[in-house]
Parts: C-alpha cells; structure tokens; sequence
C-alpha cells in the first residue's frame, strides 16, 4: 500500500491587493500555515508523501525569506517527504527560484524540476510534468506514454495545467489529455491548476487549493489522501478539509416590496449553520450576491444592515450588481422637497429612466442617484 497527500495551488505570497489592508497579512500567512496543516493531515492518515502539483509559490520571483521560511517549515516535519512541482506561476522558466531553492532544499524535500522517473518508494515510480513556462502551449504529459517501469511498479502522474481548457486562468493553450492516466498507464494522475476539487475520471483528479483564495469555488480548502494497494488497482481517495479561513457566497433575491434588511437578517442565521461558529466569524469571508429588484430606500436600508454585521467577519460584502433599483419621486421626497440635493437627483432620475440613453449610461446614474439617496439618509440620521 502507497499512501500520499495530494496538493496543489498554495501560491504562497499571493498579495490579495483587492482586500483591506488589515486582512491582507493574515490571508498571505494562512497560505504559509497551510504546509503544517498538510503535514498533520499526513501524520492522521499514515501517508508517507506529499505531492504539491504546482504554483507552491505565487510567482516566479518570491523573496528569499518566503522561499527559505517554506521550506524550512517542509523540513520540520521529516521523515515525511514533500515533492515540488513547477506550476505556471512558479514555472522553470524562474531559474533563480529553482536554483535557489536547490541550494538550500532540505533533505525530505524533492524538486521535480525534471520530466523523468523518479524512484519515491519501494516499487512507485513519480512521473512529473513540470511547466517549463507559464503558458507552455503543448501537453507536458505527452512523454508519460513511453516511460517504461519495471513490471510491478505502481505509476503515479504528477502534472499542472488545464484539461480541454479547464482552467484557473481561462486559458485555452495549455491541454492535458483527459485520457491522460489510461494512455500512460497511470494509477494516479495528481493535477493542480484548479483551486475548487475536481474529479477528471476515476484515476485524474484536480486536489483543489489546501487554502482557498477567492469566492470562485465556495468550496473548502481541502487536500486527498490517496491510497493504492499495487498495480492497476483502483485508488482510494479521501477528501480532508485543511482550510484556516472559509469563503462563502450567499444569494438574496429580493421583491421591490420587501423589507430588504429584514431579509438579509433572516438568512444570516440558518446560511450560517453551514459556517464555522460564531466566535470563528472572523475567519470567514462572506459575499452577499443581491438580485431582483429595491426601491431605492431598500437598496440603502440593505446596504445598512450588512455594514452593521460587516464588523463580525473576516470580510464581508455585498454585490448588488442583478439588484435593480426603483426610484419614484416619492423616494426623493426623503431627500428634500426643494433645493440643490433635489434637483440633482431628479436629473439622476430622469437620466436613470430615459430610454434614449444606453443601458450602461442608465445605470450609472440610477447608482449616483442611490449614492445621493443614501448620503442624504445619513446625514438626516
């Protein structure tokens, strides 16, 4: 039996520039904190390996301090063994990167820089594919069909990339067979590129990040452990969650008439059940997908209640862009009878509802007019 984590995608010193400031470090030092939680899964399940398929490093240029602090983590926990494959954010055309890394990797720690056998326990044999660009635009796999091993041998892929353009970036170049595991004659095909977990078929399969980093997957940080009893037999693979923060998406889908606040409130807690507790909000990172349509003082009231939870969370946001907004001149009544304010925003009005104008133009002045509505809201307040 050959027992190993399957991993991929840490992206180590990712910047996440689109979040606040404050959040920002604890995002990046989860991604460093993921090699500890990976190597626990490893001591829980009895796996002697660790297969990191790809983009352990976020780009090709990562200081020294985030490449000697990674790898030193790597080394605390020996006799495990990890095993670093060249993804296309940390592809081999970063010389200095892999060089360096060279120079300094500790002993349980294999660089897969190479498209060659590599011997990584008694009768298994690793079979890497490691990006030589970040858009190497041929499948790297190809040369798995004619390596030859010994009679006996259990055949593990490691490779990263797309499969018929499935792929984290949306590119469309860079193919690996689907068939991949059956023409090499794999019994593990190890992928990474994609950040959610994936099944290909029954031998290929997509691990998904250990830490997630956007809301694109709603889906746990998560790794594989994946058992193989010899040759051709079928492999047993075990998801286990190995994620510090979550990252949630919740729809809201609202009628003009309700009470927008209300219906936000209402959801929080039984969405929330599928969250870690209370006191562990601060790790999570929820995105409130509005649709439908407000009057406009419901659009305001919304934004209000979510502001007033926002403090609870790691993060939380509201994307109101399937909202419509209503307005009628009773909405500009709240703003003022007369005056400036007014008449600015029955322009907005007007421009928000005159057919003559384009869609975007439309919408631009239909969330001025919301902006105005919601200034004028708290300034009243």
């Amino acid at each position: 039996m050959f027992r190993f984590i399957h991993s991929s995608d840490l992206h180590i010193g990712k910047r996440f520039g689109n979040m606040p400031e404050d959040l920002r470090g604890r995002l990046r030092e989860a991604r460093h904190s993921a090699i500890s939680r990976l190597a626990e899964q490893a001591r829980v399940h009895g796996a002697s390996t660790i297969l990191l398929a790809g983009d352990t490093f976020d780009t090709e240029t990562p200081t020294p301090a985030m490449l000697r602090q990674a790898l030193a983590e790597m080394s605390r926990s020996a006799p495990l063994r990890w095993i670093l494959l060249p993804g296309n954010h940390d592809s081999l055309l970063a010389d200095q990167l892999w060089s360096a890394a060279g120079s300094v990797v500790p002993d349980n720690v294999i660089l897969a820089t190479r498209p060659e056998i590599l011997t990584i326990a008694a009768d298994v044999a690793l079979l890497p594919a490691p990006c030589t660009t970040r858009r190497p635009g041929r499948d790297l796999t190809e040369w798995m069909n004619n390596a030859a091993t010994p009679q006996g041998v259990i055949r593990v892929g490691l490779a990263h990339g797309p499969i018929q353009n499935f792929s984290e970036d949306s590119a469309t170049s860079d193919v690996i067979a689907p068939d991949r595991a059956n023409k090499a004659g794999l019994d593990y095909l190890a992928l990474g590129d994609w950040h959610g977990p994936v099944t290909i078929n029954e031998r290929s399969r997509y691990s998904g990040a250990p830490e997630p980093d956007r809301f694109k997957h709603d889906t746990p940080g998560q790794a594989l452990v994946v058992s193989i009893a010899g040759p051709s037999a079928m492999p047993e693979i075990v998801a286990v969650e190995t994620a510090s923060f979550s990252w949630k998406t919740a729809p809201l889908n609202l009628l003009s008439g309700d009470d927008s606040a209300a219906a936000f409130e209402a959801m929080l807690p039984p969405f929330e059940a599928m969250l870690p507790p209370a006191h562990l909000r601060r790790q999570t990172l929820l995105r409130i997908v509005a649709s439908g349509r407000k009057r406009v003082s419901g659009r305001t009231a919304l934004e209000a209640a979510v502001a007033a939870v926002a403090p609870d969370y790691a993060y939380l946001e509201l994307q109101g862009d399937g909202l419509a907004t209503d307005c009628e001149s009773g909405d500009l009544d709240r703003i003022g009878r007369s005056g400036a304010l007014r008449e600015a925003a029955q322009v907005l009005l007007d421009e928000s509802t005159d057919e003559r104008r384009s869609t975007v133009e439309r919408d631009i002045s239909r969330q001025a007019l919301v902006r105005l509505f919601s200034y004028c809201e708290a300034m009243g307040s």
